[in-house]
């Protein structure tokens, strides 16, 4: 059984908060599980009701008059029994019946029961809602297994974990032995990736094959959600999706509309990128101007690179065959396209804004990211001359930037010079966002009273 850090997430809020929670994210990162797998663990009682699978669910909120109305229908509806104080309703697929989205506030005003909603698509879908009830729902987007998910999936303990974290905050190397067995695992994950299905696949088989037609699975509903829910632009976003992989292999990745069609304008595109960002299935990497914080005001709207949301789809739409070859290091593969797509996307589920720096006087860096306040270069490596980053070094020598410290992750063993820190690549597990303070600020009106 896959241990996702949503459960954690989930049994926090429901002591804390009254609130109904809304858990969105791309399809099939298992949302529906972990929600379902904590609800039957935590309430006595748990009511599921699925807008896909159960489409006459959505009448339940037509033209209902009250909460008490709705909740009548609902009981009526399912066969589970709905005791006051120890029930969780989970509204599942609740892209296809937006009412529930605008009922939830008086359910949760109502106050007998408690609620969580999931559903794909769902960046897409909200704009559509009449409103979303601000202050009665929160929103938890969740995503593939990150790397530590993955890691413990696989058997490493942990312990293990634990005094890995510990090297990374202490600023020091870890075991060899345990160093070696890390890139292994990580190396696995660049080729099974963090979909529940493909990992699960591969626990039952240890088959790489059968992880390949997992993934193909899911690269073929995406498909299909394409064709669905854009008919208008489907055959431009199939395109762009099938254009990630050989793009991410070019020189620079960034993603040139030119392979697209020769006379294309961005504008005429732009609802595509947007629309593969906001269904999770693609992770755009946008320009910025200069790495100062904040980075959001340098950025650039029309150019960027753009990765896969899970880097094992990625590797499942790259040549048969190739997944040996990753987790054996061969070294006629180009693993930096992997090795960055795998950091962006444990970036991004680690609650960072993407972005990259590209300057044609100082150079490219792979990412830069605002963490304490500050920016923070990164570089990925995958070669042996991790130690050679021209535009890294020059931005660290750019005084007006005043950045404190680089990091260049490599698959050699943490050391630190100077200002820059090389960790392995598997340590950006432990790349995370500080929880925010509170900011407290207290007005003198001396004189005005």
């Amino acid at each position: 059984m896959l241990v996702r850090k949503i459960n954690c997430y989930l049994s926090d809020f429901y002591k804390k908060k009254q609130s109904a929670l809304l858990i969105t994210g791309a399809r099939q990162i298992g949302k529906t599980f972990s929600i379902r797998q904590f609800g039957k663990k935590q309430f006595k009682h748990f009511v599921e009701i699925n807008f896909v699978e159960s489409p006459e669910a959505a009448t339940l909120f037509a033209e209902a008059k009250s909460s008490d109305d709705i909740l009548l229908r609902i009981s009526a509806f399912t066969q589970e029994t709905l005791v006051k104080g120890e029930t969780l309703v989970f509204f599942d697929e609740v892209q296809e019946c937006p009412e529930v989205v605008t009922a939830i506030k008086f359910l949760v005003e109502e106050g007998s029961y408690r609620y969580v909603l999931s559903g794909s698509l769902l960046g897409v879908e909200l704009k559509d809602l009449r409103s979303v009830p601000v202050g009665y729902m929160d929103i938890k987007e969740m995503f593939p297994l990150d790397f530590e998910e993955f890691a413990e999936a696989v058997g490493v303990s942990r312990k293990v974990l634990d005094a890995l974290r510990k090297a990374w905050e202490e600023r020091r190397a870890v075991d060899e032995f345990v160093h070696g067995k890390m890139l292994e695992v990580f190396r696995l994950y660049l080729i099974v990736g963090g979909m529940p299905a493909a990992v699960n696949r591969y626990l039952q088989t240890n088959n790489l094959q059968e992880v390949a037609g997992a993934q193909q699975e899911i690269i073929r509903l995406y498909k299909k959600d394409i064709a669905k829910y854009d008919a208008q632009r489907k055959l431009y976003i199939e395109e762009i999706f099938n254009l990630i992989p050989p793009e991410l292999n070019a020189k620079n990745k960034r993603f040139v509309l030119k392979k697209l069609n020769e006379n294309i304008k961005f504008s005429r595109y732009e609802n595509s990128f947007i629309w593969l960002k906001e269904a999770g299935v693609a992770l755009p990497v946008y320009n910025v101007e200069e790495p100062k914080a904040p980075l959001l005001l340098g950025r650039s709207r029309n150019l960027f690179k753009l990765f896969q949301s899970d880097v094992g789809l990625l590797a499942g739409q790259y040549a048969d065959g190739i997944q040996l070859r990753i987790i054996s290091g061969s070294r006629d593969i180009n693993f930096g396209s992997i090795y960055e797509n795998a950091v962006a996307q444990e970036l991004h589920a680690h609650g960072f804004d993407l972005y990259y720096y590209n300057s044609k006087k100082k150079g490219e860096l792979d990412f830069v990211i605002e963490l304490h306040g500050g920016v923070l270069p990164i570089e990925v490596k995958s070669g042996k001359a991790y130690e050679r980053h021209r535009a890294l070094s020059n931005v660290m020598e750019e005084g007006g930037y005043g950045i404190p410290q680089a990091l260049v992750l490599c698959n050699d063993n943490l050391c630190v010079q100077g200002k820059i820190m090389y960790a392995p690549v598997y340590m950006v597990m432990f790349l995370q966002k500080a929880e925010d303070a509170p900011v407290k600020y207290q007005l003198d009106l001396t004189g005005l009273v």
